[in-house]
């Protein structure tokens, strides 16, 4: 019988359907015995539990996580451990915010909310009835965010541009809630690659960051892409603050360079109450949730990847999200 070992919350019934369909039982890591840990197979966690060194017989570990440097430092490629991690679990929901943000800056939702605290009937010049439809889309980065975005914008009507390094490829090995995301690649009516920047730019109404923050491209937006953006286009930003220089961000926006922007992702972890952006009319600031492990749907996509990954494991079969031997020793 194979041992898993599950430091996270439960889906009872997805418990129960893998432990019918293989041999092998799902204990709660505060349940286990000291010979349950050094027997176990699969480790399902969010970050490397204190007990990790004394599983000797570990060879997956399942993350509910993106994010995994949580396992750096733990040696688990000398170890032969492979390691998986969540990603696809956020793309609709960030999806949704970007589409939210999108339709809310275009409209100027802040500009009506504030006519209605202070009780203004004002139909204005048209700025609060503008439509999506036949707007630009660049979406810079191209994983599964950026795909279920893509859709989403396709069918609002809206043209979609993609800026990624060497060009879109179809997507393999993934997580995809069903029925979503681009997994051939074919939506996008332009793509630009490296040495593309201005040009990828030049033509956007919305300018969406979806790439991961890595060395190589942090602070990859400042005055010179910021100036190369149209005055009448925003930036959403729901990846990583850092890819955006902020010293350059908040000069755009005071002397509008760009429209407006939309910020789930940020410098600062709270964003202190005196930051200029939060008083700037025309920014959104959202405290880092358009992708969260509080959505009703997420314990049910964590759970469709653990099941798709132990059922690959046992049988040897191809896993979702397998982590390079680069990613796990960077």
């Amino acid at each position: 019988m194979t041992t898993i070992i599950a430091d996270m919350q439960i889906k009872e019934d997805a418990r129960r359907d893998i432990e019918h369909r293989h041999d092998a039982r799902i204990v709660p890591l505060a349940d286990a015995t000291p010979e349950m840990i050094a027997s176990a197979a699969i480790l399902l966690c969010g970050a490397a539990p204190a007990c990790l060194d004394e599983m000797r017989a570990l060879r997956l570990i399942q993350l509910f996580s993106v994010g995994y440097t949580q396992l750096h430092g733990h040696g688990l490629v000398a170890r032969g451990v492979r390691a998986c991690n969540a990603r696809g679990v956020f793309d609709t929901t960030i999806a949704e915010w970007n589409i939210a943000m999108m339709i809310n800056l275009a409209r100027d939702l802040r500009g009506m909310i504030r006519h209605q605290e202070q009780g203004v009937w004002q139909r204005g010049d048209g700025r609060f009835q503008r439509a999506v439809r036949g707007f630009t889309l660049g979406i810079w980065g191209y994983g599964g965010i950026g795909r279920e975005t893509a859709r989403l914008a396709r069918t609002l009507g809206m043209t979609v541009h993609v800026m990624t390094r060497d060009g879109i490829h179809p997507r393999v090995g993934m997580y995809e809630v069903p029925g979503t995301g681009d997994p051939d690649g074919t939506l996008p009516i332009r793509s630009f690659t490296s040495g593309e920047e201005m040009a990828f730019l030049s033509d956007l109404d919305f300018l969406i960051l979806a790439m991961p923050l890595s060395a190589a491209n942090t602070g990859i937006i400042g005055e010179r892409e910021l100036r190369a953006m149209k005055p009448s286009a925003f930036l959403l930003n729901p990846a990583r603050g850092p890819l955006v220089q902020e010293a350059a961000l908040i000069r755009a926006l005071d002397e509008r360079w760009i429209a407006g922007a939309a910020l789930d992702t940020h410098h600062h972890y709270p964003m202190p109450p005196e930051h200029p952006l939060w008083q700037m009319p025309h920014v959104i600031m959202t405290p880092h949730i358009s992708g969260s492990d509080k959505s009703q749907h997420f314990l049910d996509s964590v759970w469709d990847i653990i099941a798709h990954n132990i059922a690959g494991f046992l049988d040897g079969g191809p896993l979702w999200n397998e982590l390079t031997q680069d990613e796990l020793n960077a």
